[in-house]
């Protein structure tokens, strides 16, 4: 039967300590080829956290699945912002176009529960309201009237 590991690490600078190590080490397996492996799959998620889970099987051999990181992690990159504002109604932090909204929602659409693209985009503005970032400079609740007028149906079927 197989071990399940599951922990979210900072992308592409995962390391030995916590809470990879102590969750690795009682499995006899190699930590640090474990840490290798996730630092080379997330990568592409430098300093986000990554849900990674690990799968240890009796034979002592490994399998990383990477998921993807959380809306907010991926709103605040795009955004290019270290944290959301304390105040989001009064204070805006960040700006996002919506072709980056667009393409947040159609990596996140899976884990969703929005049924099609259009509230898939809505769940990630929703998110950038929270946030304090605006969609092409326009506030977050302003551009949920835009959608549902249907004026960017054009992008976001793209």
């Amino acid at each position: 039967m197989a071990e399940v590991v599951e922990v979210l690490v900072s992308g592409g600078k995962a390391t030995a300590g916590p809470p990879l190590g102590p969750a690795l080490g009682p499995l006899g397996i190699n930590v640090k080829g474990v840490v290798d492996e996730i630092n080379k799959q997330t990568a592409s998620f430098n300093g986000m956290q990554v849900p990674v889970i690990i799968e240890v099987d009796d034979k002592k051999n490994f399998t990383i699945s990477v998921g993807i990181p959380p809306t907010t992690a991926l709103i605040m990159k795009e955004a290019g912002i270290e944290k959301g504002s304390g105040e989001p109604n009064v204070q805006i932090v960040g700006d996002v176009s919506l072709e980056a909204v667009v393409g947040i929602a159609k990596m996140k659409f899976e884990k969703m529960l929005s049924y099609d693209m259009k509230n898939a985009v809505k769940e990630v503005v929703g998110t950038c309201v929270s946030l304090g970032v605006t969609i092409n400079g326009t506030k977050p609740k302003d551009f949920l009237k835009e959608i549902d007028t249907g004026m960017h149906d054009a992008v976001m079927n793209a």
